[in-house]
């Protein structure tokens, strides 16, 4: 009898061992399943520092993993290029011929698979220089002094969006703003940071973006650094600059030259505006500043409508590259709207306004006579 109970003592032993034993190799292997997304070789910010620099070094490349619209669009490491691991099979063109040039691949963070990814898919393809930041963009902002770069398609969207941002050409002003510039920018060449910070907004918490010549001009970088040192809050530089702003949207923005002005301080000549409207008429920035009600009625073709009870807190988002005209009714709404922007933006010297009466049709048709006082 004892050693009947022994030997099923025994044996319930030999069990709940033999399961126990299970379990843990079980669970070392769920263990070992979940870190095996990880790469082998990772580096931290310190590392990416050295070689996210302006030029960048030969054979070194910094790979945003990310989505391009919703992540790396809005905000990357500069120098970095957009190689969405989802794309990456599509992509593999943009990779550097030489098998031992430095890969850095980096995403969101710690939880982030997608730099893994991609490392271990260039590796595969024969890369043999490959590191992940697996601490990604997240760690990246948090090291003081360090900015975002945006893509080309972002700047654009917020041009087109009427985005409260600062847009800052760093290159110099008559070799190359003047020739061609990003819409809405101002120029503020970087060797004359000092003397035009002044130009800057006095809000600290403004958008303000820098551009230069592309990924090997300095020029929009050190004036990034500075404004952060000024104590600019939101600065971000569009690292690619005005060549692939130029190559993806086209149109070159060239500063306007005078048009001939009325006999009224401001004023538009009456028969410069008719040819204008004629012949080019998209070449003017047309703001026409009476009420959304009396626009709705009729207005130019070509126009926008910014109210002058409104217009003071939208006179930043007008732009340089084109000559600014106002209109209205009888010329007192669209000259003070002038006068308004010579107060706030003494810089723009292309803006004029129609003193004369003006009435529009619903088809974009306009009579224009000399205003009667």
């Amino acid at each position: 009898m004892y050693r009947k109970k022994a030997f099923y003592a025994l044996g319930a032993v030999l069990i709940a061992a033999l399961c126990f034993g299970t379990a843990v190799t079980a669970g070392d292997k769920k263990a070992g399943e979940s870190a095996d997304w990880k790469y082998h070789d990772i580096v931290d910010v310190d590392f990416v520092m050295q070689y996210a620099k302006v030029p960048m070094a030969e054979n070194v490349m910094i790979i945003d993993a990310r989505p391009k619209r919703p992540k790396y669009d809005k905000g990357h490491i500069p120098m970095a290029v957009s190689m969405p691991n989802s794309q990456f099979d599509k992509m593999v063109d943009l990779l550097p011929e030489n098998k031992d040039a430095l890969l850095i691949f980096y995403c969101g963070g710690l939880k982030c698979k997608l730099s893994h990814k991609s490392a271990w898919k260039a590796e595969k393809l024969g890369y043999t220089n490959v590191k992940v930041f697996a601490e990604g963009f997240p760690r990246w902002m948090k090291v003081p002094g360090n900015y975002a770069s945006v893509s080309e398609d972002w700047v654009q969207k917020q041009i087109e969006n009427q985005a409260d941002m600062v847009l800052v050409d760093s290159r110099p002003k008559r070799k190359k703003y003047d020739k061609g510039h990003i819409t809405g920018a101002m120029s503020i060449p970087a060797s004359q940071f000092d003397k035009m910070v002044g130009e800057l907004p006095q809000e600290k918490d403004r958008l303000v973006v820098f551009y230069c010549g592309g990924y090997k001009c300095k020029l929009s970088h050190k004036s990034a650094k500075k404004a952060m040192d000024l104590g600019y809050k939101k600065v971000k530089v569009l690292s690619a600059g005005y060549p692939a702003w130029k190559k993806k949207f086209g149109a070159v923005a060239a500063a306007p030259g005078p048009l001939k002005a009325g006999e009224e301080e401001g004023s538009l000549d009456i028969e410069t505006f008719k040819k204008i409207m004629a012949e080019k008429p998209d070449s003017l920035y047309l703001v026409d500043v009476r009420d959304a009600d009396e626009f709705a009625t009729g207005s130019l073709k070509t126009a926008i409508n910014i109210s002058v009870d409104v217009l003071e807190n939208k006179i930043k988002t007008l732009p340089k590259e084109k000559s600014i005209v106002f209109i209205c009714g009888t010329g007192a709404r669209s000259g003070e709207a002038f006068y308004m922007v010579q107060d706030i933006r003494p810089e723009l010297k292309n803006v004029y306004y129609i003193e004369a009466e003006m009435s529009f049709g619903e088809d974009g048709s306009f009579q224009i006579t000399k205003s009667q006082g």
